[in-house]
């Protein structure tokens, strides 16, 4: 079946095939013309593709959105091209071929052919017998071209689009064939990102595909768009998944929609609807105008009436047979070995300055650069958000600058890992709006595989009956309505990485069971995929111990790990390390050890109700937990607040307590600290419980002169590390 508006090329005509093809061109001049046309050629090879400055960027050479791949576009490096997640690099001719699928070296005289006829230069081929149909220069240098790729990025087929003096004439070319003509069967546009797509946007043709999978959707279309044979049309890719269908807003685009969405659920789709074009919208208005327009198409797609063709029967049931005979290919890991899976969860554990948030950002980085790290393997460079709650912009810096991390892993990640100074918000309705937006225009310059928000602590909402994360139903809310909202607005798919406090538990009982120190455990445990723990099982060493628990996969060994010329390593778990022999280590050992009991205790106490004084904590502390005589505690909490660990606030009255007497700082403070606040009687249990009431600091130690200054900002925690181990 043959579309009318095409004319169609009689390949008989064609030489024979061995015979060589003079082009008449000379490659020097072909490129010269090609570098004085270097943004438009890139455009056109890389529709996805921006440009930033004196360079243009873009994910990859399958032209995936993102900033991976770098041309420079000026001075004697014009063309030159570098793709950082691969190490690739080459000039504009070695991109043309590659987004061709030619060889440049063997396909050279195609290659010359290909950019000669965008160039508008006739070529000047043999003779030919006869002609009887206009050669493919008559029509002028192509206006766009979109590939079509399988669902592992090989190149299947190419749509070029010609504006005639009589319209827009399209040829499709046969990567496998190479002939000009299309694919049978024809491939769906955008295969690459349908294969991980739970719910997927069918549109009128690739230039209103490509609008919307630069808005962060996964969108496709069938090749000729509304003319597309569909009985020709491979609509396989879609088995099982949503289907939204977005006519152009004319005839032929409502038949199109009526004669595909019956193709797509004998295909399989689970659910298949199609988009009710507003009345008010003018004739052919299509997803390309929706954007030019401006509008939110997230909220169009969500909102917009739908004729609904095919529902989900319900709830997802299989029988042992088709589990036993399903032999299809498991969906890759996000992070191998199934420590993160497609749409799965994480959640990592540590407790306060054990340096989990150190790790964390290691972690992440090489994830985002594609490398491993402590055995944790991406499945390709993975785009990562990471919306931290806890440092401050120029400390962020600070901190990543002094981490150590090799350079050719910041370099591959740096346009991977997207991180927040320290947000001020809460995760309610207002505050998922926020991380919404954001999250879109991130996912729009490159799409997004992970989700990372640290600590749950300082973003959490549990509903409006929600108490704390401590309370299960309140971290069920927090999970299902605040952080699963985030992902599927963005990508079912994306993993999701949640940074959390842990709570102080006997030795033993770590032994045994570490998880259960994660606050709001019963529920967390029920949740996540996967569990992660950091924690120090010996505080007379330096070194941590890295546990998991894991949903979807066989479990994973611990293991032990230190930070060494400030890199994260694996030690061997039979071996001991010198360093701990050392007696002056062994010193340091225990002064971290006090530092993170004093603060724990600081905090705990709190928590109950009690707050102390400096020699009011030193007395009641004698003796007990480790810390030895009253003397020792008091200057331990001298340096800790000369480090910026500990604080104080004068304004006990405020928190229903005695004013101060005969003090001279006040009372200890430590980050995140809370009181109970008012009583309430859950209506559910019958029991009187607290709201939890933040303390803010007033005053804090001068590290130069040891006098008691005013707080500036009180959110604002800045330390000082005390010893070269943390």
């Amino acid at each position: 079946m043959m579309a009318d508006n095409i004319v169609w090329l009689d390949f008989n005509d064609a030489p024979d095939q061995g015979a060589p093809v003079h082009l008449g061109h000379d490659a020097r001049d072909l490129k010269a013309q090609l570098l004085a046309r270097l943004p438009a050629a890139l455009a056109y090879l890389f529709p996805a593709g921006k440009i930033r400055g004196k360079q243009f960027v873009v994910g990859d050479l399958q032209g995936n959105p993102g900033r991976s791949l770098v041309v420079e576009l000026e001075g004697e490096r014009a063309g030159m091209w570098i793709d950082f997640a691969t190490g690739e690099g080459g000039d504009i001719l070695q991109a043309w071929a590659h987004v061709q699928g030619l060889d440049s070296t063997r396909d050279f005289p195609q290659l010359m052919a290909a950019v000669a006829d965008w160039l508008g230069v006739p070529s000047q081929p043999l003779p030919r017998a006869r002609s009887k149909a206009p050669a493919m220069d008559e029509l002028g240098p192509a206006t766009a071209k979109w590939d079509y790729r399988d669902a592992e990025g090989r190149l299947i087929a190419c749509v070029y689009r010609y504006d005639t003096p009589t319209g827009k004439e399209y040829r499709p070319w046969d990567v496998a064939a190479r002939a000009m003509r299309a694919p049978d069967p024809r491939p769906l546009y955008n295969l690459p990102q349908l294969k991980g797509a739970r719910q997927v946007v069918l549109v009128e043709g690739e230039k209103a595909a490509d609008a919307l999978i630069r808005e962060g959707l996964a969108a496709t279309t069938a090749m000729n768009g509304a003319k597309a044979p569909i009985d020709k049309t491979d609509w396989s890719p879609l088995q099982g998944k949503q289907v939204l269908i977005w006519p152009d807003n004319d005839a032929a685009g409502r038949e199109y929609a009526e004669r595909t969405a019956g193709a797509i659920a004998a295909a399989g789709a689970s659910d298949v609807a199609v988009l009710q074009v507003p009345a008010d919208k003018p004739e052919k208005w299509d997803a390309f105008d929706a954007i030019e327009e401006g509008l939110d198409v997230w909220a169009l797609l969500r909102e917009a009436p739908r004729t609904l063709v095919k529902a989900d029967a319900g709830l997802p049931v299989f029988s042992l047979g088709h589990l036993l005979d399903d032999r299809s290919p498991m969906p890759d890991d996000l992070i191998a070995p199934r420590v993160l899976t497609p749409g799965g969860m994480i959640v990592f554990g540590g407790a306060p300055k054990v340096g989990k948030s150190d790790f964390l950002l290691s972690w992440l980085t090489h994830m985002a650069a594609g490398e491993p790290f402590l055995d944790l393997t991406p499945s390709r460079p993975l785009r990562i958000f990471y919306l931290q709650a806890e440092v401050q912009y120029h400390y962020l810096r600070e901190r990543i600058q002094s981490m150590g991390l090799p350079e050719s892993v910041s370099r591959r990640a740096a346009d991977n890992l997207l991180v927040t100074p320290q947000l001020r918000l809460v995760l309610n309705d207002e505050g998922v709006a926020r991380v919404t937006q954001a999250l879109k225009r991130a996912a729009a310059e490159g799409g997004l595989d992970v989700l990372v928000i640290d600590p749950i602590r300082n973003v959490f909402d549990g509903g409006p009956d929600g108490v704390s994360e401590n309370d299960n139903n309140a971290m069920l809310f927090f999970l299902r309505e605040r952080v699963e909202r985030l992902r599927d607005a963005v990508n079912p798919d994306a993993g999701i990485i949640l940074a959390h406090h842990t709570k102080k538990i006997g030795k033993k009982q770590v032994e045994e069971d570490p998880f259960l120190a994660l606050s709001g455990a019963g529920s967390l445990r029920g949740y996540y995929t996967t569990g992660i723990l950091l924690y120090r099982p010996d505080e007379s060493r330096t070194d941590r111990v890295l546990v998991f628990e894991l949903r979807n996969g066989p479990a994973l060994a611990a293991k032990r790990v230190d930070k060494s010329a400030g890199r994260w390593v694996e030690l061997d778990p039979h071996g001991e390390r010198l360093v701990n022999r050392d007696y002056g280590a062994r010193l340091d050992a225990e002064r971290r050890r006090k530092h993170d009991v004093i603060l724990q205790l600081i905090f705990d106490e709190a928590q109950a109700g009690r707050v102390y004084t400096a020699t009011q904590f030193a007395e009641a502390f004698e003796g007990r937990a480790g810390l030895g005589a009253e003397r020792t505690i008091r200057e331990r909490v001298g340096v800790l607040a000369t480090k910026g660990y500990i604080k104080f606030f004068r304004n006990p009255q405020d928190y229903g307590r005695e004013p101060l007497a005969r003090t001279k700082f006040g009372y200890l403070c430590v980050e995140g600290m809370t009181l109970p606040g008012p009583e309430r009687i859950d209506t559910d249990t019958g029991e009187v419980v607290h709201t939890p009431v933040p303390v803010k600091p007033t005053h804090y130690k001068c590290p130069q002169t040891g006098a008691a200054l005013p707080v500036e900002h009180p959110d604002v925690w800045v330390y000082q590390e005390e010893d070269s181990h943390e």
